[in-house]
């Protein structure tokens, strides 16, 4: 007679059919692996990624010595990781470094500031850079000049007609929550205020992006690739990686090169630490201001070149 336990147990799969663990996905292993780094990776693995920042980095770390990402994509994660924790004060034109205009100015006075400066939006102030009553662009205000040129309107600009409302932001505020607004209100600088409600500077939506791309450069910034460019006949814009010898040759000046090869280099020894935007400092008669950098280097300055006698005096 047939045996029912017989029958119930051929329904079990015999040892030899049982599929093993597929090993496709599993890390391998050399056997030169030191023990700690072993657990470390097969616990990341086992947690299904990286639980903090900095086990974040080491992967896109790691991803871009294998050839996964390139320095200009790991430079950019890193640039919007940094963002999120980096704060307005951090990056802002200082208020004494703002290029300003005077909201009873004259025209000529006005378009003067603007073609020596470059720039395309202008704080307007009152009494003081504390009244800041709008902001001005650029192309609403050659705009203006065309249309009364073509009226042969004499009268001097009125303001009112072509100021904008200033958007305002506190100190603290991180730059990846203003890059939002930014992108949401469409405007593109913003005035920064203190604790106090005083005007502290200004921030500007290139100014967040270069936090994440490095430093960004229009034509008036590259002039053609030219390392200095002149503003007037005492102001100039130095890139910071413009070699001391072509500085010197420029100038007519006779820093030494023996030690560094880029102004950058030099000023940031006379600094004695890496300044930020806004900072100065005088070297022999040339004040270096720096008008753009990041926490790893800096970008470009203003230099003013200073009377024989302010040299003199300051030695």
């Amino acid at each position: 007679m047939p045996n029912d336990t017989k029958d119930s147990d051929s329904s079990e799969p015999e040892p030899s059919q049982a599929k093993p663990q597929s090993r496709q996905n599993l890390p391998t292993y050399s056997r030169t692996t030191p023990p700690d780094t072993w657990w470390r990776r097969i616990s990341k693995n086992l947690a299904g990624g990286p639980r903090d920042r900095e086990e974040l980095l080491e992967v896109l770390q790691q991803g871009q010595e294998n050839g996964l990402l390139n320095s200009d994509a790991l430079g950019m994660i890193h640039g919007v990781l940094e963002v999120a924790q980096t704060q307005v004060r951090d990056i802002m034109i200082p208020r004494a470094q703002m290029v300003v205009v005077d909201r009873d100015a004259p025209a000529d006075e006005i378009l003067e500031v603007v073609i020596r400066s470059g720039h395309s939006r202008f704080p307007v102030i009152g009494e003081n850079r504390d009244e800041v009553v709008g902001i001005l662009l650029a192309k609403d205000l050659l705009r203006q000049a065309q249309i009364n040129q073509a009226m042969s309107d004499e009268r001097n600009l009125n303001m009112k007609d072509i100021l904008r409302s200033a958007v305002y932001v506190p100190e603290s505020k991180r730059l990846d929550v203003l890059l939002k607004e930014f992108r949401s209100s469409r405007n593109h600088m913003a005035i920064v205020i203190d604790e106090y409600g005083g005007v502290a500077g200004l921030v500007t939506i290139e100014d967040v992006l270069e936090e994440i791309v490095g430093d960004i450069d229009d034509e008036y910034d590259d002039a053609e690739g030219a390392f200095i460019l002149r503003q007037d006949s005492e102001r100039f814009l130095v890139r910071a990686l413009t070699p001391i010898e072509e500085f010197n040759r420029y100038f007519g000046s006779e820093f030494s090169d023996d030690e560094f090869d880029t102004v950058g280099g030099f000023v940031t020894h006379a600094f004695g630490h890496m300044p930020r935007r806004g900072e100065s400092t005088m070297v022999g008669r040339y004040l270096f201001n720096v008008q753009r950098a990041d926490s790893r280097r800096i970008h470009l300055f203003q230099v003013i070149v200073m009377p024989e006698a302010a040299e003199a005096d300051s030695a």
